[in-house]
């Protein structure tokens, strides 16, 4: 969702065509890249690596060399290229070697800080405490730095919504769960769950998913349950949402500087080891209510965390960050 961010803004200010390189993998967004106008191509599925793959390698599918090699044959056939984009916690300076020869630059999308990149350009969006010093060691000298939120990837529709945003009055009316596009562990109706407890129905609860969550039917089953609580799949205008809403309830990640562009109040867990720091980092500057990892936190410490919101002016929590970004 980010590439497709940076290559509408690619597109829209620099006139720039852009192909998209993925791997042809269950659950993928290939058809979103399709609607979205751009060329794509699919890189084959590969099961025979499985056994052989450990950590974030297993994301990749295969081993880097392999990817590689067959990102060269692509790449050769588009030559000149004048930028190659590469977002994946599985790709270091191992793959970037191998891709120079083929590009004129290279820009790596990263949070991580766990491995060396050979780049021209490195960005991480996200907020911690030392970014400054994270990367030391791990890019080349000239490489250009962009870190922080402040070069946050945001769709057009949030700078729109930004302009003409309405003004909280401190009440909970409004409760937007989202836990981002495939929420492997179902952390969307352990939110529903929580908020079931309130037994409020004056509350309106909006619910959205990705397309790839494998959870959809049983989430759309249990929202239609409720009179007050509505759900959503795959929308375009998540920015509207997050508008209407007065409590946020959702996972770290990109979606964490959505919300604090919009100044919107939330009860932040980390669905993945990455956003742990992220999440921890953020909740020291109070820019999120965090209760931890997904692992343990239950539908409980949601709901007595909302209690306790619904008797404060919930506007103390809203990150003003976004006035930075």
């Amino acid at each position: 969702m980010r590439c497709l961010t940076l290559a509408g803004q690619l597109q829209k200010k620099k006139n720039a065509e852009i192909i998209f390189i993925c791997r042809n993998l269950e659950g993928n967004l290939s058809d979103l890249v399709k609607t979205h106008g751009y060329k794509l191509i699919l890189l084959p599925a590969v099961v025979t690596f499985a056994s052989r793959l450990e950590g974030y390698a297993k994301w990749l599918t295969v081993p880097q060399d392999y990817d590689a090699n067959e990102t060269v044959q692509q790449l050769k056939d588009l030559s000149p290229v004048d930028y190659i984009v590469i977002d994946s916690y599985a790709i270091d300076k191992k793959w970037e070697i191998q891709i120079r020869p083929y590009v004129n630059k290279i820009m790596v999308i990263d949070d991580l800080a766990n491995r060396k990149h050979d780049c021209d350009i490195l960005l991480d969006q996200n907020f911690y405490l030392d970014k400054d010093i994270r990367y030391i060691g791990m890019v080349p000298q000239k490489c250009k730095m962009l870190l922080g939120p402040r070069y946050a990837l945001l769709r057009d529709e949030f700078y729109q919504v930004k302009n003409r945003m309405r003004i909280r009055d401190g009440s909970i009316k409004n409760i937007l769960i989202f836990f981002g596009g495939s929420d492997l562990t179902n952390e969307t109706m352990k939110a529903l769950k929580a908020i079931a407890l309130l037994k409020n129905n004056d509350i309106t609860v909006n619910v959205i998913t990705g397309g790839s969550n494998s959870h959809n039917d049983e989430i759309e089953k249990y929202c239609a349950q409720y009179d007050n609580i509505y759900y959503y799949c795959q929308v375009d205008n998540m920015a509207e949402f997050m508008d209407k809403a007065d409590l946020a309830i959702g996972a770290g990640g990109t979606t964490t500087w959505e919300r604090c562009f919009l100044g919107l109040p939330a009860i932040v867990i980390a669905i993945a080891e990455n956003q742990v720091k992220i999440c921890e980092d953020c909740a020291k500057k109070g820019f999120i209510i965090y209760l931890g990892k997904y692992n343990l936190v239950d539908k409980f410490d949601i709901y007595l965390e909302v209690v306790k919101l619904m008797k404060t002016d919930i506007n103390q929590y809203s990150c003003k960050w976004g006035n930075n970004i």
